[in-house]
């Protein structure tokens, strides 16, 4: 019984103006879920699939998987990207996918990025994956289908150093849930979510990189979230970090290159709040493949 109570209160946060957006801790490695503006910025064809189970050992926990894929165009200035995703909440699936957009203006070893991404979301609550003990059988609602049409926007500036951007998503605040109860009718939407993202690496020595980052999100009428990373580079092949984000809940990641093209990361979050006594953390798997389109312009990409 409760999970199933706690079910129902994550699908009531879900649907009322609070964050919607998928929760991603290795965020640093693919930017792109979050600012259109990065498309193009790794100067090569870069695809990434993520698969992530949040709060393991909770019955009906979100389960989020991506696809997405972006490079830089002849075109220097033009960026250009795509990226899928299906996000399962219990009784709730969003799928979803959107084009990108972005156009670079080259400031001596600065770039400033502006981006854009289109595209059409697709929100499923199926009532029937609800399993109540005692149900209530005057309580008849309707499954809600619906696809509605969605927009991005973002600006990313970089060097081969440092980053930051602001983007923000669900700008259309499309209607997607709908009940009337009563005589009375109420409607769920897709509220705008903030982003600010930064960081900076700083060498060591010849092998080793320090990089601190964070990512600020914002949502009406949900907390204010922060995420704070800290991670070091080993070699030019292994990442390995540490995240502290707001909400009580710590993260260890880590990357590896297994060859000069394919990457491998993976993250573990533990919560050190009221979940922790029932659930075995998050895990967040990922995959990433380079290849050089343009290689005359390497020289440019992005190296953190």
């Amino acid at each position: 019984m409760k999970r199933i109570i706690l079910m129902f209160i994550l699908f009531c946060s879900y649907t009322a103006f609070a964050q919607q957006d998928p929760l991603f801790t290795q965020y640093m490695f693919n930017k792109l879920l979050v600012n259109p503006a990065y498309a193009g910025s790794t100067e090569a064809f870069t695809i990434d699939m993520v698969n992530r189970s949040q709060w393991v050992n909770i019955e009906g926990a979100p389960e989020t998987f991506t696809i997405s894929a972006h490079s830089a165009m002849r075109n220097k200035n033009v960026g250009l990207g795509v990226y899928l995703y299906r996000d399962i909440l219990g009784p709730t699936n969003n799928q979803g996918i959107m084009g990108t957009y972005s156009y670079r203006l080259f400031l001596g070893k600065d770039i400033l990025a502006f981006g854009i991404q289109f595209g059409l979301k697709y929100f499923d609550f199926d009532w029937n994956a609800m399993s109540v003990k005692d149900p209530d059988y005057l309580f008849d609602p309707q499954d809600v289908r619906k696809i509605t049409p969605d927009a991005n926007i973002g600006m990313y500036y970089y060097s081969d150093r440092f980053f930051l951007g602001i983007s923000s998503k669900q700008l259309l605040q499309n209607e997607y849930g709908y009940m009337k109860k009563d005589g009375k009718s109420s409607f769920s939407k897709l509220t705008r979510h903030f982003y600010m993202m930064g960081g900076r690496a700083f060498p060591i020595d010849d092998k080793i990189i320090f990089r601190p980052s964070f990512m600020a999100k914002y949502t009406p009428n949900a907390p204010l979230q922060f995420d704070i990373n800290a991670s070091v580079l080993f070699g030019n092949f292994f990442w390995v970090g540490a995240s502290f984000r707001t909400g009580k809940a710590v993260s260890f990641l880590a990357e590896f290159k297994i060859t000069d093209r394919i990457k491998l990361g993976y993250s573990y979050d533990l919560y050190i709040n009221e979940l922790q006594a029932f659930n075995y953390g998050s895990h967040e798997i990922r995959l990433g493949f380079e290849f050089p389109v343009f290689s005359e312009k390497e020289k440019t990409a992005q190296k953190f």
